[in-house]
């Protein structure tokens, strides 16, 4: 007997709902309420899944700092000619760009902070061509 089994990035943060709503905007998805209220899920409709859980006692990661280390973060792939719009709507939903080192060349990914302090990049993805 195989045991149905599936996966979860949980963030923890001090204000789940918050957190919640945030990525649920960016990433075009759903807000699901779990019985537990310090624990909200997004479901994406194209199989994106992430849950927001509170920590009553949550610090932020203070990367690109040296202090901490980074943790954990998140690598939404954008189409290239996107990216522009992408990070539009993800400063519009209260990300706050990240100053990171070596940023040179072309600007195929972007760092960000989410409201709770947590990375992630939007990131250039290729276009595929039918074949």
């Amino acid at each position: 007997m195989t045991v149905e089994k599936r996966s979860v990035l949980v963030l923890d943060c001090a204000e789940p709902e918050a957190l919640a709503e945030f990525y649920a905007g960016l990433l075009g998805a759903e807000v699901r309420r779990c019985s537990d209220p310090d624990f909200v899920e997004v479901v994406g409709h194209d199989g994106v899944r992430l849950a927001v859980r509170r920590d009553h006692g949550y610090a932020p990661p203070s990367w690109p700092r040296p202090d901490d280390s980074q943790q954990a973060h998140l690598h939404i792939l954008v189409a290239a000619a996107d990216m522009d719009e992408a990070e539009r709507e993800a400063v519009g939903l209260g990300a706050r760009p990240v100053e990171a080192k070596d940023n040179k060349g072309p600007r195929d990914v972007r760092t960000y902070a989410d409201p709770a302090g947590h990375s992630f990049t939007l990131a250039a993805r290729e276009s595929r061509t039918p074949s």
